[in-house]
C-alpha cells in the first residue's frame, strides 16, 4: 500500500504547487503591471478579435467556411503590432496558397478527397517549411485539409475562403494595434531588476558561505548558480528586442501610457561583464576546494573578502531597487555609501594579500582581481 501512495502524494504535490503558481498569476495580474496582466490582456484580445471575425464572416455574411476568419484573427494578435503585420503577411499568403493548390486539387481529381490529398499535402508540408514563411507555414497545410474536406471546390468558394480569411487578418491587425497596443517598454525594466536581485542573493550567499568554517564546501552550487544567471541575462537580450520591435508601426505611444523608457544598452553590456565576474570567483572557489595541493589563503583574507562581497551584494540590491523606484533620490545615496564601504573593504583585501606567500598569493591574487573588476563594473554607472 505504501508503494501505491506515493504517486498519488507526488500527484497530489505537483497538482498542490501548481495550484499555487495559477493563484500567484491571478494575483499579479490582478494587483501588478507586469507580464502576467499583459497576457492575459493580449489573452483576451485575441478571443474578442476571434468573436468580431465569427460575427462579420459568420453571421452577417453567412460565409460558406466562416471557420477561416476567427481562426486567422486569432493567430494575427501578436505580441508586437509589427510582428501582427508581419505574421498576417506571412499567414495570408500561405493560406491562399494552401486554398488554391487544394481547389485546384480537387478540380483535377474531381471532388475525390483522397487522390486531393495525395495531389496537396506532401508539397504543402514541403512549401510550409520556407523559412519566408515562418512559423505560419503549418497554416498552408491545415487550410489545405480544411477546403478538402469540406468537399466541393468552386471560384466562387475559393474566393469566399480568400475573403474570410481576409477579414480575419484585418480584424485581428485592428484589434492588435488599436485595443491596448503592446509596447514592452517595462519589460527591459523588470528583467534587469530580477537580474539584479539574483545577482545579489548569489553574492550574499557567496559572502555566507566564507564566514563558515568550511565556507568552500558550497562553491560548486554556487559555481551553478552563476552560469545561470546567464539565462536571466538572456531574458534582458529578449526583452530588448521585444521593446525595440514593439516600437515599430505601433501607435500605442499616442494611444496609451507607456510609463518610463528602458535603461540603455549601455546597462545590458555592464551588466554582462558583472555576470562574467562573479562567474570567475565561483569558478576560482571552487577550484581552490577541489585541489587538495592548492594552499588556500588565509582566514582573514576570506573574511575581508566575505565583507568585499556582502558590499557588493548590497550594491546590486539597491540597483534591483532603483530601477522600479519612484523617489530614487535617497537609494542613490545608499548605493553611493556601499560603493564607497566596497572599495574600502578593497583595500583591506589588498592589504592582507600581501602578506600572502607562494600558491596561497596565486589564489588570492586572481581572487582579489576578479573581485576589483567587479565593484569597478558595479561602480561604473
Amino acid at each position: 500500500m505504501a508503494g501505491e501512495e506515493k504517486p498519488w502524494s507526488a500527484a497530489g504535490q505537483w497538482v498542490g504547487r501548481e495550484w499555487a503558481e495559477v493563484r500567484r498569476s491571478v494575483r499579479s495580474a490582478r494587483d501588478v503591471a507586469g507580464p502576467e496582466r499583459d497576457t492575459l490582456v493580449q489573452s483576451l484580445k485575441a478571443a474578442g478579435a476571434a468573436i468580431a471575425a465569427w460575427a462579420v464572416s459568420g453571421w452577417w455574411f453567412q460565409a460558406p467556411m466562416a471557420l477561416l476568419a476567427p481562426w486567422t484573427a486569432i493567430a494575427m494578435v501578436g505580441s508586437t503590432v509589427y510582428q501582427s503585420v508581419r505574421t498576417g503577411t506571412q499567414q495570408f499568403a500561405i493560406i491562399a496558397l494552401g486554398t488554391l493548390w487544394a481547389s485546384g486539387a480537387m478540380a483535377l481529381t474531381r471532388d475525390r478527397t483522397m487522390a486531393a490529398m495525395l495531389l496537396t499535402l506532401p508539397f504543402m508540408m514541403l512549401l510550409g517549411n520556407y523559412r519566408r514563411f515562418g512559423s505560419q507555414g503549418i497554416y498552408g497545410a491545415t487550410t489545405a485539409l480544411f477546403v478538402i474536406t469540406a468537399g466541393v471546390s468552386s471560384t466562387s468558394t475559393v474566393g469566399h475562403r480568400l475573403l474570410e480569411t481576409l477579414i480575419g487578418a484585418a480584424i485581428g491587425l485592428l484589434v492588435n494595434a488599436f485595443v491596448l497596443p503592446p509596447v514592452h517598454l517595462r519589460s527591459v525594466r523588470d528583467r534587469l531588476g530580477r537580474l539584479a536581485r539574483e545577482t545579489a542573493d548569489l553574492l550574499d550567499a557567496m559572502a555566507g558561505g566564507l564566514r563558515e568554517e568550511n565556507g568552500l564546501e558550497g562553491s560548486e552550487g554556487r559555481h551553478l548558480r552563476a552560469a545561470r544567471l546567464t539565462v536571466s541575462l538572456q531574458g534582458v537580450s529578449d526583452a530588448r528586442h521585444w521593446a525595440m520591435e514593439g516600437a515599430r508601426w505601433n501607435p500605442g505611444g499616442r494611444l496609451r501610457r507607456t510609463g518610463p523608457k528602458p535603461p540603455p544598452y549601455a546597462e545590458d553590456m555592464r551588466w554582462g561583464r558583472v555576470c562574467t565576474r562573479v562567474l570567475a570567483i565561483t569558478r576560482t572557489l571552487g577550484g581552490i576546494g577541489d585541489d587538495p595541493e592548492i594552499a588556500q589563503p588565509s582566514p582573514d583574507f576570506f573574511h575581508q573578502l566575505s565583507d568585499v562581497l556582502g558590499r557588493t551584494a548590497r550594491i546590486c540590491a539597491l540597483e534591483a531597487e532603483l530601477l522600479t523606484s519612484s523617489a530614487p533620490n535617497a537609494l542613490r545615496e545608499d548605493r553611493e555609501a556601499a560603493s564607497r564601504e566596497a572599495w574600502a573593504g578593497l583595500d583591506s583585501l589588498t592589504d592582507t594579500f600581501h602578506r600572502l606567500e607562494g600558491t596561497a598569493a596565486a589564489v588570492g591574487g586572481e581572487l582579489l582581481l576578479e573581485t576589483r573588476q567587479l565593484v569597478t563594473e558595479l561602480d561604473s554607472t
